[in-house]
């Protein structure tokens, strides 16, 4: 079998560093620049932070859990990682995209590969407007906030808040509310992955918004535009057997 020239990087965590000693007694790694794919030691916090940081290098990535959930990651073995990463079923990913204006008036951007969080940043509940494809649909959502979400994504922060499940390749994104006061009984939509979602802080000096997307966060936001950038994308490597696909799926037959 054709040896692939691998990169491995590893969280700050004692287990990932100690991870990667043992992994490099065993393989000799290249730069990530030089690699024909990454190995990533950590947990599903430092996958995310990966596929932004190798974005523009463009190489696939096989995360090894080492963290806590790993959702994200396979398990750890030092000794067998050239037969499974060449085995490995490969997930396209594109991240959504926001557009925040804060209350100042100053454009901020960001990409998220697991979701986009708006959130109360204050005592009091948020009063939000949303529109789809620039129509609006609910005039006023009275919440800890909104989250925008990839299938990818649908199991992370948005399944805490009883936001659904939704499988890989569906062509649609998750739209759940946080804690929603008024109107009590909505639980979010589902729509196709091409639209354009846009929240406006209807009260911005008295209840101000913070951002979430990933590891970034935008603070005092006044209007927030939301989109799945399909010109980005990156490649996620599972084991076989074990894709993302199918831990979606039994994801939602989990107690």
């Amino acid at each position: 079998m054709t040896q692939l020239s691998l990169a491995c990087v590893a969280s700050a965590s004692t287990r990932a560093q100690d991870g990667l000693k043992r992994l490099r007694l065993q393989h000799d790694f290249v730069p990530p620049e030089q690699a024909d794919g990454i190995v990533a030691l950590g947990g599903d916090g430092f996958m995310l932070d990966s596929l932004h940081r190798y974005m523009s290098a463009q190489r696939p990535i096989y995360g090894m859990n080492l963290g806590t959930v790993g959702f994200l990651m396979n398990s750890f073995n030092e000794f067998t990682l050239q037969t499974r990463v060449a085995a490995a079923k490969a997930e396209r990913l594109s991240p959504l995209q926001v557009k925040a204006t804060d209350i100042n008036g100053k454009t901020h951007e960001a990409l998220a590969f697991n979701e986009i969080a708006v959130l109360r940043h204050s005592n009091q509940s948020a009063n939000l407007q949303i529109s789809v494809d620039g129509k609006i649909r609910m005039d006023k959502l009275m919440s800890d906030g909104v989250l925008i979400c990839t299938p990818a994504g649908s199991t992370a922060y948005n399944l805490s808040v009883h936001g659904p499940i939704i499988p890989i390749g569906a062509d649609i994104v998750g739209l759940t509310p946080i804690s929603p006061f008024r109107p009590r009984r909505w639980r979010g939509a589902l729509l196709p992955y091409n639209s354009v979602v846009e929240i406006t802080n209807l009260d911005p000096i008295k209840r101000p918004l913070a951002v979430s997307a990933d590891s970034s966060e935008i603070r005092d936001a006044a209007h927030v535009r939301v989109s799945v950038d399909v010109s980005r994308s990156m490649t996620v490597l599972f084991d076989s057997g074990h894709s993302l696909e199918e831990r979606i799926i039994n994801e939602q037959f989990s107690a």
